[in-house]
């Protein structure tokens, strides 16, 4: 069922990409020749109208053909106003850019519904589950409430990186004892007891563990909160993204980082399989990104047309079909040395560690 949710989610994210598109060309008074969710060959067609609705065997996209996106398109002399050649350059941008934000607005949308379904959970410094044979075990109790590590109070974060300060006195190896124990104190049964227990490394985690966690807690929102709460996760997913998608050029580390259509479409999956709500919430990630990515100004992507589009409008007159071509050439070379690098990135994850759901 994983799969088929995955493959659900992906092909509407497609779709409604397109759909803006194929809503803003009609909208100024374009011809849409085709609407094609996936790629060709075709397995479905249906004509209504002028336009030609298809499905495409290879799952990787979609399209929305506009009649003129060529300006060595033979074009009937009666349908000539039509075509996207032949509109103003507000009006081609307008077209463009309906697609990437349909991206953004369905990411915005989920946010939302999410924020006000669900709401928001927060770590509790009560604990709520000790694993078996840890140091934890030794002296925690479900329900114990941490007030302090090693005399002093703070936040959930911060008693949690108080704990992970206390290193092995060698090389840190899986298992290895702190050197020195941690002084947990305890509200328990509404007395405070203090508890000295010795982390352990956790080579997984990268930091010394007492082997237990937190509880957490719910809090519901209302409709201003959730719209609140949705625009700052979008900043924070689009300054993310902006940053790493910076360092591909200088920092092998965030090239290794990147992620193409089989990872996106795999987390997608594997967190269906874990928790709905965070499978939406990667999927309103993904659109997200989608939708910054598809902004940049390289041909084919839509910030390419985009950025042609307003140097059309500084210069006052079309831009020579050459430059646009070898333009085109360049910015498909980058887009897919940007595939390849993602998709040998999720190759060599499916082969190894795999993508770290939890």
């Amino acid at each position: 069922m994983s799969y088929l949710l995955a493959f659900v989610g992906f092909s509407a994210l497609v779709m409604l990409h397109e759909l803006g598109h194929f809503w803003a060309a009609k909208r100024v008074g374009m011809k849409v020749e085709r609407f094609s969710l996936f790629f060709p060959p075709h397995i479905w067609k249906k004509t209504r109208g002028e336009t030609e609705y298809c499905i495409g065997v290879i799952p990787l996209g979609g399209y929305v053909r506009i009649m003129g996106m060529s300006p060595k398109e033979e074009i009937a002399p009666e349908e000539a106003s039509r075509s996207y050649s032949r509109m103003a350059v507000n009006k081609r941008i307008f077209v463009i850019a309906a697609g990437p934000l349909m991206n953004v607005l369905v990411a915005f949308v989920i946010f939302f519904v999410l924020f006000l379904a669900v709401g928001v959970s927060s770590p509790s410094p009560t604990v709520d589950a000790i694993e078996s044979g840890s140091p934890a075990a030794a002296g925690l109790q479900t329900g114990d409430r941490l007030i302090a590590v090693d005399g002093s109070r703070g936040t959930v974060a911060e008693l949690g990186a108080a704990i992970a300060a206390h290193r092995c006195a060698g090389a840190q190896e899986d298992g290895c004892a702190a050197a020195t124990p941690v002084r947990v104190t305890v509200l328990r049964a509404g007395e405070p007891t203090t508890l000295l227990l010795t982390p352990r490394y956790d080579a997984a985690a990268k930091r010394s563990r007492l082997g237990f966690s937190f509880a957490t807690t719910t809090d519901k929102l209302g409709p201003a909160e959730a719209i609140q709460k949705s625009s700052k996760q979008m900043w924070l997913v689009t300054s993310a993204t902006a940053t790493a998608l910076s360092k591909l050029v200088y920092d092998s580390k965030a090239r290794g980082e990147i992620s193409g259509v089989v990872g996106s479409y795999e987390v997608t999956r594997q967190s269906f399989e874990f928790d709905a709500a965070q499978a939406l919430s990667v999927l309103a990630i993904i659109s997200l990104s989608l939708a910054l990515i598809n902004l940049f100004p390289f041909l084919p992507l839509d910030g390419g047309h985009i950025f042609w589009a307003l140097a059309e409008k500084l210069r006052g007159k079309p831009i020579a079909y050459i430059v646009m071509e070898r333009a085109s050439a360049v910015g498909f070379v980058l887009v897919l040395i940007l595939f390849a690098v993602g998709l040998s990135n999720d190759i060599g994850r499916l082969q190894g560690e795999g993508f770290a759901i939890r």
